[in-house]
């Protein structure tokens, strides 16, 4: 794509609104988060939703070796979770000190979140810097007085 091209469609592609959710997996006594903000629900019977992780990200390994992971949806107040996982973990870093967080069997659930979908892996296809996932959602939960935090780039062609 030239550089003309991708100046007129960074801003309408930034604004296709998503929530924020904290994306985790573990396997092996390893377990990891990362924040993901390319979710989307892809199917009603059964439900299943898709989500983006940049290539080459260290939650690929746990994701791949154990067919699951968990996104648990950040709440209108981010900041939180934002500063906790922005930068990132390594595979042999504790991802979750200081969290109040549940073990499930398709990864970690983080208590401060205001849910959570628990997910088996389905499907998944190279788009790209992107490895996108598709999960069928084989449990959740919600916390109905929590609201979803709701995120909108101004350029859409960067984080």
């Amino acid at each position: 794509m030239n550089g003309d091209v991708k100046k007129q469609v960074a801003r309408p592609i930034g604004q296709i609104p998503s929530g924020c959710f904290v994306m985790t997996a573990s396997h092996g006594g390893r377990a990891t988060g990362i924040l993901a903000s390319w979710v989307q629900q892809a199917s009603f019977d059964p439900p299943m939703v898709t989500v983006a992780v940049k290539q080459g990200r260290p939650i690929q390994e746990l994701i791949e070796a154990s067919g699951h992971f968990v996104l648990n949806h950040v709440n209108e107040n981010p900041l939180s979770m934002f500063r906790h996982f922005g930068r990132g973990f390594r595979l042999d870093e504790p991802a979750f000190d200081g969290l109040s967080t549940q073990t499930d069997p398709a990864g970690i659930i983080l208590q401060d979140c205001a849910g959570h979908l628990s997910c088996r892996v389905v499907n998944s296809v190279e788009t790209g810097d992107h490895r996108l996932y598709i999960g069928e959602v084989i449990g959740g939960s919600y916390k109905g007085d929590e609201r979803p935090y709701v995120h909108l780039r101004s350029n859409g062609l960067q984080y």
